[in-house]
This record gives C-alpha cells, structure tokens and sequence, in this order.
C-alpha cells in the first residue's frame, strides 16, 4: 500500500527517544493489522540538534516539518545545555516550530482513567470521570510580545518589561476552533482571561462574544482566569472545553494536568489553521518534560507519548476509529494493574517501558481479533 501519510519523527532529548522508539512499535502494528502505512521520516530536535548542528532546530528540519501532514515530537532539554545561548537553547527549538508552523492552538485533554482516579491529588469523587479539554492561544500573547527584555535604569536598578499583546484575529481563529471542538462534545465552552484588569481580557472576551453569535447551540460561559484556577481544583467536572490566552492556558494546563494523577499520562496537540482542503499544520507531543534524571534507565512512562500519536490519527488523518482503539488499548493496560515507576500504586505490577509498549501492542491485537 503506497504510504500517503507523512509524519516526521523528532525524538529529542532525555527520555524522548526511549518513549518514541514505543510509538514506532504502534505504526508497525497498524502496518501489519490495520494496512495503513505511514511514511515516516526521522530527525533531531533540542539538544540533540545543538551537539550536532549548533541550534536546537536545523533549517532542513525545520523544512521537514513545514512538508509533512504531521510531527510527533518527545522532549527537549536538559542540564547539559544549560548554559548555551537563549536564541539556541533546546526550548528555542520547539518555539520556533511552533511560530514558524503557525501552531496557534494547543489543545490539552485532561481525563481520568478509571484506573487512576486514585492517583489524582484530588478526592476520588471530585476527578472521577473528569474529561475535558483546554485549548490554548499558542504563537501570541506575553510570550512573544514586544517590547521584552531587561534594562539597567539610570540609577542602577535593573527593569524587566514582557508585554501582553493580542490582535482580535488571533484570538478569533482559536476562539472559532474551541466552539467547533465544543460542538462535537457537550456543547459547553468556558471562555478564560482577566478583563476585569486587562485590555487583552477586554478585547477576548468581545471576540468569543461575537465568534459565539455563529455556534448558537453552544453555550458558552465567561470567567476570570484566577476564578478558574480555583474551581478547577474545586468542581473541575463543571468544565468541559476551555479556551485562554497563551499564559493563562500554559497555567491552567498544567494544574489540570495533576488532577488526572500524572503528567506522565498526558498528550497533547499543537494545531494550525486550515487549507482550503481542511488539512492542519500539527505537531504531537507529550506533556512531560525530557526528565533527563531518567533517561536511559528504560522506567520512563510512554503512555503519553502512545496517546499523543492517537491525537494525531484523530486530528491529522481523520482515523477516529483508530484513535480509538489506541486510547482503549492503553486503558486496558491500565485497567490490568500495569504501571510503570511514575504511577505505582499498591496492587499493581511494575513494568518497564518497552513492557508498557509491548502492553499495549497486546491489548491492540486483542481488539482487533
């Protein structure tokens, strides 16, 4: 079967070859069971990069990636290049890829697994069956505003200055996104900034208003972002798809991402806008950092890395069914008590990560007997 899906592989550093090498092993098992062939191409991101090209993202991988349907990306970063240049730090890289690819919006699920409702730091009945979604403002706001930087003033004190910038089609388009993934779940969007001192949550929330004029059926609700962080710990089974700006969501995120019990178990999606014929610029990766402390030891968690692969047969190749059964596969795994290191838990059996992968590879076999 000639292969029409191009996905570009960027393992990365620390743990992100060790979890990508069990993404593999899942495209050689649809290979097999599925008849669907992806033609993947391989190359290096981060600190990786900067030992062999001198910067975290080469131009011919940057090339790469603006060529094929998809990237799947592990982790970057780690001590050893901590002393590099800013403009070339292994975090640059994934930054560039981003803006260059024009990835406006990341999209974080944060769902509870049966099998690790009691892994949340939360109380059971609080985070059981929690599932919901942030999308995130990705390529503007605070983190790529100018004026930035920091300045010595005239009496020797020193001025750091960031600013907060948003053009009302930025918010727009990710707003426009967030009402059509909330149409295809349970019709509710909670929309998240501080206009109550903000322009920028001044200018948002008039934009969600009018952008939510189009989707009538969606209900659609306003809160400030302090507000949110509260009741996300609080009730966070009130929410279903939350839509933020680049900083609030980069929050928000990682503070729902602890009430799934690990961030260990989380993927997520970095999506473009779309062409004429639907298709999105997108990278996938896993929440997790590279934790280079580690890497190499083969105990690293794949589940999200799994996971985020299943993001991208949903979003990139329109092969729900097959997301589908990724996502099962793994939950299956779970539910028969295997763990690696990071989400142990008294009755359950430790594995390693290729156990995990292999786990799962199993599960698959069995749902597609």
């Amino acid at each position: 079967m000639a292969a029409n899906k191009k996905l570009l592989m960027l393992p990365g550093d620390g743990i992100g070859p060790e979890v990508m090498k069990q993404v593999q092993a899942i495209i050689e098992w649809m290979d097999r069971r599925r008849h669907v062939t992806f033609d993947v191409t391989q190359d290096l991101v981060g600190g990786a990069a900067i030992d062999k090209h001198g910067t975290s993202l080469a131009d011919e991988t940057l090339d790469q990636a603006m060529n094929v349907d998809a990237v799947l990306l592990g982790a970057v970063g780690g001590p050893k290049w901590d002393g590099v240049a800013r403009d070339i730090r292994p975090e640059a890289g994934l930054l560039k890829l981003r803006k260059e690819m024009d990835l406006f919006a990341n999209l974080r699920p944060a769902t509870v697994l049966p099998a690790m409702a009691k892994a949340s730091s939360l109380k059971e009945e609080l985070v059981s069956g929690l599932d919901m979604l942030i999308v995130r403002e990705l390529t503007g706001g605070v983190y790529f505003g100018q004026p930035r930087g920091i300045e010595t003033l005239p009496d020797g004190t020193r001025k750091a200055v960031d600013t907060q910038v948003y053009t009302e089609g930025e918010i727009e388009r990710v707003c426009r996104l967030a009402f059509e993934l909330a149409g295809k779940r349970s019709n509710r969007l909670h929309s998240v900034e501080k206009a109550n001192v903000m322009e920028t949550g001044v200018l948002w929330r008039a934009v969600a208003t009018e952008v939510g004029k189009d989707f009538p059926n969606i209900e659609l609700n306003h809160m400030y972002a302090d507000n949110c962080a509260m009741q996300l710990v609080r009730r966070p089974k009130q929410f279903d798809v939350i839509v933020t700006d680049n900083l609030f969501g980069d929050i928000l995120s990682d503070c729902a991402a602890m009430l799934t019990g690990s961030l260990g178990m989380l993927p997520s999606a970095s999506l473009g806008a779309a062409d004429a014929d639907g298709r999105r610029k997108a990278l996938y990766e896993p929440v997790h950092g590279s934790a280079p402390d580690i890497a190499g030891q083969g105990i690293a968690n794949p589940l999200a890395m799994i996971q985020s692969f299943a993001m991208c047969l949903k979003y990139s190749f329109d092969m729900g069914e097959d997301a589908d059964l990724v996502e099962q596969a793994c939950r299956n795994a779970l539910d028969a008590g295997l763990r690696t290191a990071d989400i142990m838990e008294a009755g359950t059996t430790k594995i390693s990560t290729s156990q995990m992968g292999e786990a799962v590879t199993r599960e698959l076999d069995k749902l597609a007997a």
